[in-house]
């Protein structure tokens, strides 16, 4: 590494000490609203920290956010001005089923926005010293690539993880439907079936209705924790089912006749999927026909031509 570089990579480590140095100085470091009302609101002191089991840990970046939380927070806050989508952020998440909040996830997005910055800080440093010089522009395009690429490969892996487990639910939604209309026809009512489903069923959906079987134990009334999850699920099938499942029983219409039905149409929506993406695939599949297969087979059969022409003219 030429001096310059090695100068230039102290500067900037110096400047962002001295930053977070300046912006945690208490003038500067202002108290949040529920910090001052803290005090006024606790009745009883809360028990000692060695006395407790110690939070499990949700994420890998645990440990991260612990020893940074005062400067994450207010990059968090930065953020989630900045960037936005808080209620889209929301909705997938509680379509995901987890219980990450937003906050969690903005936290994640600040690590994995450092982590990129590291990442291009890397690049840059490598890309000096094969040019053996200093490029300002070239080092800052690396950087910015770096922490936006972290924030926007965050986002992506949330909404590639909901892909994901809407295929699983679209995959496992047929069997569970055609086992909901076989229990109410044998004679069970819809809690003792959808009981009887989660015990002899794994997966996505399975989880889905243990959450609604879980949150009617808890003392929600069953179509309430039914109609909970019609409202979280971006699957529009299952919303459907759901929907259906509650409008028969609120009207007292035969539930083994509308399970059945349900699950007729949900196999119907499944063929029309598959039909639909062997139609894409189909066209994909023309692709490389039109543009490779097609122009080398021309090629081939004007190639002879071209060259006797070539001969006679000369």
């Amino acid at each position: 590494m030429t001096p310059s570089a090695l100068g230039a990579l102290l500067g900037l480590t110096a400047a962002t000490g001295l930053i977070i140095a300046v912006l945690a100085v208490p003038p500067l470091r202002r108290p949040r609203l529920e910090q001052r009302l803290a005090p006024y609101l606790r009745d009883s002191p809360g028990p000692s920290r060695l006395l407790s089991g110690g939070d499990p840990v949700s994420s890998p970046f645990a440990l991260a956010v612990r020893l940074l939380s005062p400067f994450l927070g207010r990059a968090v806050r930065v953020l989630d001005q900045t960037v936005g989508g808080t209620r889209s952020v929301r909705r997938r998440l509680a379509a995901l089923g987890s219980g990450q909040t937003v906050e969690d996830f903005r936290v994640e997005q600040v690590v994995w926005s450092a982590i990129g910055l590291l990442a291009g800080v890397l690049v840059a440093a490598l890309y000096s010293l094969a040019l053996a010089r200093v490029d300002v522009l070239s080092i800052t395009l690396f950087l910015v690539a770096g922490l936006v690429g972290g924030v926007l490969g965050s986002d992506w892996w949330l909404s590639e993880r909901l892909r994901r487990r809407e295929q699983a639910i679209l995959a496992e939604f047929p069997v569970v439907a055609e086992l909901l209309a076989l229990a109410v026809g044998a004679g069970e009512g819809p809690v003792a079936a959808i009981e009887r489903v989660c015990r002899l069923s794994q997966g996505e959906l399975a989880g889905e209705l243990r959450t609604v079987l879980a949150s009617a134990r808890a003392g929600a009334p069953f179509l309430h924790a039914l109609q909970e999850l019609s409202d979280r699920a971006t699957v529009e099938p299952l919303s459907r089912f759901v929907d259906g499942v509650v409008i028969a029983i609120e009207r007292g219409t035969p539930l083994a006749d509308v399970l059945r039905a349900q699950a007729g149409d949900v196999r119907e929506a499944g063929k029309r999927a598959l039909l639909e993406s062997g139609g894409r695939r189909e066209i994909a599949m023309m692709v490389p026909v039109v543009f490779l297969v097609l122009p080398v087979t021309v090629v081939f059969a004007l190639f002879p031509g071209l060259v006797s022409i070539v001969r006679l003219t000369q």
